[in-house]
């Protein structure tokens, strides 16, 4: 089954998503591995199960990694917290064969919800997330056309065999493909800013006439490749970035970057805990919460930072 929640603008939660009480009857231990806290994105995510929190008399450890190239110390910590058996567990996985295996081997039998990334766990109650694909390809539809048939398409991916990463780069091939269009070059930005900044730099020298179009992986890797694109003095170049963050809506409002599809990770983050609370109240769930995602632009992104 799957249930999928409108679009809201930031900040705003959906009323009565579940029927949970206004407080939690039995004082349920959470333990909450988001991929990184170092992040305007897992900041907001975590501001989601935070909120749920309180309105749950419910206390939640939330841990994340340094970065989000750092799957060792996600597992060592996801170790840590198994080791403490809460009655549930949330993870944004890193990778996921490395968070399986590191359930697998802790024998942890309580309730596992995946947010944000998925993961081929046998055992799990359910993933709260975005379609990542089907948003990806709405961006790369909304990119193919500012350019038309003319339009030279460079994807910058996350973290190499990130399962978020490929899903986000095939929405983009997608939309080319529908469109006829080849992506010019895909490469990976590391997930970070300084990564796709060099990236960036790279695929300028490479291409230096033959790009005007960059699909990103997300907002941090749309900053980095704007860093790069402005400090080669190079124009005509749209950037598509993803995730909603408030520092790349306010760089949209400013005409540096084109858009962002932008995801409503407060939201992620408090329907996990909700999903959590109800399946450990014995209620039915669904295997499947999809989050709704929104294109952001110059048309909407003020009423969108006003939000």
């Amino acid at each position: 089954m799957k249930r999928k929640l409108a679009a809201l603008f930031a900040g705003v939660f959906l009323a009565g998503a579940l029927s949970i009480p206004a407080m939690a009857e039995d004082d349920y231990t959470i333990a909450v591995n988001l991929k990184t806290l170092s992040s305007e994105y897992w900041q907001n995510v975590k501001s989601g199960i935070d909120k749920a929190a309180e309105e749950l008399g419910l206390t939640i450890d939330v841990q994340g990694a340094a970065a989000e190239t750092e799957i060792a110390e996600q597992v060592q910590q996801l170790e840590t917290m198994l080791a403490a058996n809460p009655d549930a567990i949330i993870i944004a996985p890193l990778d996921g064969d490395a968070v399986i295996g590191a359930i697998e081997s802790s024998g942890y039998t309580g309730k596992v919800i995946f947010c944000d990334t998925n993961c081929d766990y046998e055992n799990k109650v359910s993933f709260v997330g975005t379609s990542n694909e089907d948003a990806a390809y709405s961006g790369g539809v909304y990119g193919a056309k500012i350019n038309g048939d003319d339009t030279k398409a460079l994807i910058i991916y996350g973290q190499e065999g990130d399962n978020t990463s490929n899903l986000r780069k095939s929405g983009y091939e997608k939309a080319l493909k529908e469109a006829g269009l080849e992506p010019v070059a895909e490469m990976s930005g590391q997930n970070t800013t300084d990564g796709a900044t060099k990236t960036m730099e790279d695929m300028l020298n490479a291409y230096p006439d033959g790009i005007n179009l960059v699909l990103c992986h997300n907002d941090d890797t749309a900053i980095g490749a704007l860093n790069a694109i402005q400090a080669a003095g190079a124009e005509g170049i749209s950037i598509i970035g993803f995730d909603g963050n408030q520092s790349a809506i306010e760089l949209i409002d400013a005409g540096d970057i084109t858009a962002t599809i932008a995801q409503q990770p407060a939201l992620m983050g408090y329907e996990s805990v909700m999903t959590a609370v109800a399946a450990l109240k014995g209620e039915e769930v669904e295997e499947n919460v999809s989050v709704d995602t929104v294109i952001i632009d110059a048309e909407n992104c003020k009423d969108y930072l006003a939000e």
